[in-house]
C-alpha cells in the first residue's frame, strides 16, 4: 500500500501495551473512520483491535472474525471488525458485501487490509505492525488524509518512538543479537 501521509512510530513490548495504544487512539475516533491493520501472522493486529474496542467502551470479547469475515460491536461508536485473512483479493471481499452504509456511523477496522490494495480508500489510518512472537512490536501509524492526523496526536507521549535515542537503541539491540 502506497503511503504518503504523516506518520509516527511506537514500540510496544507487550500485548497489553499494544492494546493500550489502540485504546488511546480509539478515544479520538469519529464516525466513518477506516483503520487498516497490516502485519504478519501473529504481529498483534487482533490485539490492536481488542484495545481499540475497549477504547470505544465495548465490553464484548473481540476476536478475529476470520471465518465470518466481519463482526459488529456496540460501544460509543459501532465497531466493524473485518478480517481478510482467508480472502484472496479485493473482488472477493467486495462481492461478499463487506462494505455497506452502516459503516458510515462507526469505525471500520480491517485486518490484512493489504489484500484490498488499490480498492482501499485513499483517506484512512494505516497501522503497520512489525514483529512477532515475544519480540517488541514497532507500530507505524500513517495518517492518509488530514482528518486522520488526530490519531497521531493521540499517541501517548510515553509511547512514541523517538526518532533519535530510542530508534538508535533499538537498532543497537537488534545488531547485538546477530
Amino acid at each position: 500500500m502506497n503511503r504518503t501521509g504523516s506518520s509516527r512510530a511506537v514500540v510496544t513490548r507487550t500485548a497489553a501495551a499494544t492494546r493500550d495504544l489502540a485504546g488511546a487512539l480509539a478515544r479520538v475516533a469519529e464516525p466513518g473512520d477506516l483503520v487498516s491493520l497490516i502485519g504478519d501472522l501473529g504481529a498483534g493486529k487482533t490485539q490492536f483491535a481488542k484495545g481499540f474496542g475497549a477504547g470505544l467502551g465495548i465490553s464484548d470479547t473481540i476476536v478475529s472474525p476470520s471465518f465470518v469475515l466481519m463482526a459488529e460491536y456496540r460501544g460509543r461508536l459501532p465497531l466493524f471488525h473485518i478480517d481478510l485473512y482467508r480472502l484472496a483479493d479485493a473482488a472477493e471481499a467486495l462481492a461478499g458485501g463487506l462494505v455497506d452504509e452502516r459503516q458510515a456511523d462507526g469505525v471500520t477496522i480491517i485486518e490484512w487490509a493489504e489484500r484490498l490494495a488499490d480498492a482501499m480508500p485513499d483517506v484512512r489510518l494505516d497501522v503497520t505492525i512489525e514483529g512477532t512472537g515475544d519480540e517488541p512490536r514497532t507500530i507505524e501509524l500513517c495518517a492518509e488524509g488530514r482528518r486522520y492526523e488526530r490519531y497521531l496526536a493521540a499517541v501517548p507521549a510515553d509511547m512514541e518512538l523517538a526518532r533519535g535515542r530510542d530508534a538508535a537503541s533499538a537498532t543497537a539491540s537488534s545488531e547485538e543479537g546477530r
